[in-house]
């Protein structure tokens, strides 16, 4: 990977968010993070030397998304075993605690001082990583000494949610790493996620930045490279053109719907459907009956890489618009009792 520039990191492309598949099997872990513009310039260092000394440190691949002008937040990637990745993160915590004296709960000694670092998990491994009835979070905060907080909504416009995790750098680091193991034991989950960019919301949802209120998940029989990651990419109209596509690429992915929403994706004698597919030039199926015991309906979306990404953005928008109306009419009846 090609060095960050100084300061912002403008000339380094983001990693790839999936687990890279190879021959022995799939252990490579790649774990995205939230972090501030200022931190981001702490991470990457004068001439990019701080980031190169990490990855010689750890042998991890890292980068920092590129600057987004007006957006205060950048994406920090990592990849590499699960132990180095922990071993990264931790090293980049004590670094950011070292940086900023001043912070909040920040004592002088970097080991004893508490932070924070904000995960990007798929809404697909949430499950994985909390546990039944929530006891391998419990389990994994008892083992590590840090504290997890898990956000209920995705972020905008993508199908991941944050974790907050809090602590001390090295209690960070060993949640991390059995955050990772976690990751890597049920990785097919994560596969075709739509990754979170800072700043998509302001383009897609003209500057509206609330997250999406209801809960989807999204997988994919296939790896994604950012290039194709989703409805953060193609903010012109859809084509109807989109029908005509080499058999060849064609991928199928899923998107899990709550019952009770599907009716608003179908519409009255199936025209919100059809519209959607006559857009994308996406085939969407519709299973007849809930798939587990969450309740939620299968869509099964087959078509190019571009043509799934639009018929995702006119399912997330139809989903935004029905949850904004049932909350317009819930205050209605409100005001009126």
């Amino acid at each position: 990977m090609s060095s960050e520039s100084p300061a912002h990191g403008r000339d380094s492309p983001e990693l790839q968010d999936s687990r890279s598949p190879t021959p022995t099997g799939h252990d490579v872990l790649t774990l995205r993070a939230l972090v501030s513009t200022k931190d981001a310039g702490v991470i990457i260092g004068k001439a990019g030397k701080n980031v190169a000394d990490l990855r010689d440190q750890t042998g991890v691949k890292a980068g920092v998304s590129k600057v987004v002008p007006g957006v205060h937040e950048r994406v920090l990637t990592i990849s590499g075993s699960v132990e180095s990745v922990a071993k990264a993160y931790a090293l980049i915590i004590a670094q950011l605690v070292d940086a900023n004296p001043s912070s909040p709960g920040a004592s002088s000694a970097s080991s004893s001082a508490h932070t924070s670092i904000r995960l990007l998990i798929s809404h697909n491994l949430m499950g994985t990583i909390i546990g039944r009835n929530g006891l391998k979070i419990k389990a994994i905060q008892d083992g590590s000494g840090a504290r997890m907080v898990a956000s209920k909504e995705m972020l905008p416009q993508s199908t991941e949610r944050v974790v907050d995790v809090q602590g001390s750098p090295e209690s960070i680091g060993r949640a991390i790493e059995e955050i990772g193991r976690c990751l890597l034991e049920d990785w097919e989950r994560g596969l075709g996620t739509v990754l979170y960019h800072p700043g998509v919301a302001d383009d897609r949802a003209s500057g509206r930045r609330g997250s999406h209120g209801y809960s989807s998940s999204y997988s994919g029989s296939g790896r994604r490279s950012n290039g194709e990651a989703a409805a953060a990419r193609a903010p012109s109209p859809p084509s109807p053109t989109a029908a005509s596509t080499n058999p060849t690429n064609l991928r199928t992915q899923n998107i899990s719907i709550p019952s009770d929403m599907v009716g608003c994706i179908i519409g009255r004698g199936g025209t919100k459907i059809t519209e959607i597919r006559r857009l994308s030039g996406s085939k969407i199926s519709i299973a007849k009956a809930p798939h587990d015991e969450t309740g939620e309906r299968m869509f099964t979306i087959v078509g190019t890489p571009e043509a799934n990404e639009k018929a995702l953005f006119l399912l997330y928008n139809q989903l935004e618009s029905e949850k904004e109306r049932r909350v317009g009419k819930e205050q209605q009846s409100q005001e009126e009792e």
